[in-house]
């Protein structure tokens, strides 16, 4: 994990805006606290943050004088390929001397230009200048598990890993654009490179962007590709167990201990028990600790749910001895999660998502005591379909987004003149048939299976990058590298191909379980899907009411005048007597669907955030 910021501008002199570039990059420094650098020029800037996870620490920027100019880089995150990838630049008669990440970055880009990024297998965010062409290029790897945030200005642009290294400079005005505001209440809708705010963008998973004095260019190095499954169920078992093995043992990769969340379901499980051995089979004299967290207030008050049928702490507890690592669990009070939401806000510079930040910023910080680098079995639901929606097909059937439910909708209790300004309910279309015609097709694939890929393309559009920005964002800020081996793109190519029967054979998750079927214990094995927990308790609910209704009815709020104060007030009251009957989005309860409207209040008054 670091941080990495930049400036590139074709009409000013950067080398005077010496210190605009540190206060940038310091931005950074929670992301990155053991090492900072930076480089400037009369163009180009580039700014870092380091944190020493890696075996093969490196100072960044790096340059190489190439003749009279120099070419410089920045990199943000992890390489999983680095010796396969330095052995095909030796091969091609590159020379390193290192072999540390940004090294092989820099000469993979002098060999192959921006498509070295082709050859890249990790998590990452990068910014390469190349003063010979007077060239910038931002890439980022291929499911967006680091984030690159950049904005645009006549003559030049602004970029970093997180918002606020571009908040930083004087440039660049916090501005809320007011046709994003379905996006600010749910940011599950989101397409991939949209953020809240106006100019402000994300390099899109799978993109390298190029910036000369002639603008911005966008090329897609990596799409998902529909072909016929050809192997047996036994095969593809067998298949996925093999490149998750190989996934772990390259992301296992630290220069400390090592640990790993933990719920006790068969996601976590599977990639605590793959840690486990691995660090068994290499010798390595090192323990994995593992990580669960449960509410105080569980006891008194935990109702299970469809999506969350019980409290992950036993089924953690009972993995961790059947697999043998040392576990750890954290008991959150709802004072501790309302004490550390502040950090959170600061963690994502964008709306967050209040107790379901919160529980897993005090999980991280915990984590962060004794490692920087934790493994995670996030996005197994969304590659193999471990939601309920996956099997309802009177759910899906229709032509919305699944995950939505049919529950209130923020967006949809807007002022009548935003609302005729907006349209939700055809942004809400316009997004879902966006990516309906972006789903890659399969020829003469039947019905069934062809709805089922559209649904798994939905899933891991906004759903994914809603769950990767929380985990990124909260370890990140306290100085973790958290990795997902289920987001490696070799096991999504393969998945994404395999038919749903396949997938789903034996029950939820059905494929997953057999390729892990000998280091699952039996109380995962036959575990119903349980989500990343939230708090159930009054208070915690009553809390959110009461901020949502102070919101919505005081005129000083930064928000008054965007909502139709009645409808709102209606809603909560419908809320604060849990008299909402309908099908609630990530299977939360109803006080949570003020989250999104006190979390997007917070953040307009915390960051001056103007509207418009």
């Amino acid at each position: 994990m670091s941080g990495l910021v930049g400036w590139i501008d074709f009409r000013h002199d950067l080398s005077m805006q010496e210190s605009v570039i540190h206060a940038m990059t310091d931005a950074m420094q929670t992301r990155g606290p053991d090492a900072k650098g930076t480089w400037i020029s009369q163009n180009a800037a580039l700014g870092h943050q380091a944190l020493i996870a890696s075996e093969v620490p490196a100072e960044q920027p790096l340059q190489e004088r190439i003749g009279a100019e120099t070419v410089a880089v920045a990199v943000a995150g992890e390489i999983y390929n680095l010796p396969e990838l330095a052995r095909e630049i030796e091969g091609a008669g590159g020379v390193l001397k290192t072999g540390a990440c940004p090294e092989v970055l820099l000469q993979a880009y002098l060999l192959w230009g921006d498509r070295c990024v082709d050859r890249v297998n990790g998590a990452f965010g990068f910014a390469i200048w190349d003063g010979r062409t007077r060239k910038l290029l931002l890439g980022r790897d291929r499911l967006g598990v680091k984030p690159l945030y950049y904005y645009e200005y006549p003559g030049g642009i602004l970029f970093a890993s997180v918002p606020k290294g571009i908040m930083a400079n004087p440039r660049f005005e916090a501005r809320l654009d007011l046709h994003m505001l379905p996006v600010a209440l749910q940011p599950r809708l989101a397409l991939p490179g949209e953020t809240p705010l106006t100019g402000l963008r994300e390099v899109q998973p799978g993109h390298v962007l190029t910036y000369t004095e002639s603008g911005l260019t966008r090329r897609r190095y990596w799409q998902l590709t529909s072909e016929p499954h050809r192997d047996s169920f036994d095969d593809t078992a067998r298949h996925v167990r093999d490149l998750l093995d190989d996934i772990v043992g390259r992301q296992l990769i630290s220069a400390g201990p090592l640990s790993s969340m933990l719920s006790g379901g068969v996601d976590s499980t599977s990639i605590a028990a793959l840690a486990v051995r691995r660090l068994r089979q290499d010798g390595a004299d090192r323990t994995l600790d593992t990580y669960c967290v449960q509410f105080e207030s569980d006891l008194a008050h935990f109702v299970a749910t469809e999506l969350r049928p019980d409290i992950d702490a036993p089924y953690a507890a009972a993995a961790a001895e059947y697999m043998g690592s040392r576990h750890h669990t954290l008991t959150a009070t709802v004072q501790d999660l309302l004490d550390v939401i502040p950090a959170t806000r600061k963690a994502r510079d964008l709306p967050g998502w209040g107790q379901f930040d919160a529980s897993m910023y005090l999980l991280f910080r915990q984590i962060r005591n004794n490692s920087t680098v934790a493994l995670t079995g996030e996005a197994a639901d969304e590659v193999f379909g471990g939601y309920p929606y996956f099997f309802k097909k009177d759910v899906f059937e229709h032509g919305h987004f699944p995950w939505l439910g049919d529950g209130p909708r923020l967006s949809r209790h807007l002022s009548p003149e935003l609302t005729a300004l907006i349209k939700p309910e055809e942004d809400e279309l316009a997004r879902y048939s966006q990516l309906m015609s972006d789903v890659p097709r399969l020829p003469g694939e039947d019905a069934e299976n062809a709805r089922m890929r559209e649904i798994f393309y939905l899933g891991l559009s906004g759903p994914l990058a809603v769950i990767l920005d929380r985990k990124e964002r909260m370890s990140a800020s306290l100085g973790l590298d958290v990795r997902v081996p289920f987001c490696d793109h070799r096991l999504i190519e393969y998945v994404w191909n395999v038919p749903w029967a396949m997938k789903s054979r034996g029950g939820v998750k059905g494929l997953l379980k057999a390729a892990m079927a000998d280091v699952l214990p039996p109380s995962t094995a036959s575990r119903k899907k349980s989500a990343y927990p939230h708090v159930q308790n009054p208070s915690y609910d009553r809390t959110l009411v009461r901020e949502a209704s102070w919101i919505v009815n005081d005129e000083a709020s930064p928000l008054a005048g965007i909502f139709d104060t009645a409808r709102m007030n209606g809603l909560i009251q419908q809320i604060s007597a849990n008299a909402i009957r309908s099908e609630l989005p990530g299977g939360s309860n109803q006080a949570a669907l003020l989250i999104q409207l006190v979390e997007l209040h917070n953040w307009v008054d915390e960051y001056g955030v103007s509207l418009g």
